[in-house]
């Protein structure tokens, strides 16, 4: 992270002796993303197999139709799971932060599930919070090859929260900035789970 900081400081400054507003309006918004914070904030839409669910309490509250599809997702050649995660980015500065690009790596109870990009700018508000919806896509099959039927019902029952053992959701980032046309990625990736942690 210190690399990242005097990498993009020293940056700003040489933009700001040669370049015009809008370049080191770029700078600043960079260098301020060095001291934001981030979470995630909730998980929504879980779908698995065509199943919601967001509100299911109890085994109970799955029809048969459900639980048959389900389990036939065991024997089946593949087994979707969808899920939209939401980030928050915290930024204590009193100018805005920025970055042009994001890489995430998801993790769930500790196993690496699927890994993706938003290619696209993002601005925390200054002294504010932003809210990044990352939608997720996968092959539970895939992803738990080698488990046995009973580990993957465990794991579908904790992720409805039916199951004993509550979900653990966590993500890696890596954000890019792109100054005067130069990109600037973080060293490493960021952890981030459900509170603020420093980077």
């Amino acid at each position: 992270m210190y690399c990242f900081c005097k990498r993009i400081i020293s940056l700003f400054m040489l933009i700001i002796t040669f370049s015009g507003c809008d370049v080191a309006r770029q700078a600043q918004q960079a260098s301020n993303l060095a001291n934001c914070e981030f979470r995630i904030l909730s998980v929504d839409h879980i779908n698995l197999a065509g199943i919601e669910l967001q509100n299911i309490q109890t085994i109970s509250d799955l029809g048969m139709s459900d639980v048959a599809r389900i389990l036939g997702g065991f024997t089946s050649p593949t087994f979707p799971l969808s899920l939209q995660l939401n980030i928050e980015g915290r930024n204590p500065n009193e100018k805005p932060a920025g970055l042009n690009r994001l890489e995430w790596i998801l993790f769930i109870d500790e196993i690496q599930m699927t890994t993706g990009i938003l290619d696209k700018p993002f601005v925390i508000p200054s002294l504010g919070t932003l809210t990044v919806p990352v939608d997720v896509g996968l092959d539970l099959k895939q992803v738990l090859s080698g488990k046995s039927a009973m580990a993957m019902l465990n794991f579908c029952l904790n992720l409805a929260g039916t199951g004993i053992t509550p979900t653990r959701f966590k993500i890696k980032l890596k954000p890019t900035v792109i100054v005067a046309g130069k990109a600037l990625t973080y060293p490493g990736f960021i952890t981030v789970n459900t509170t603020y942690t420093s980077k």
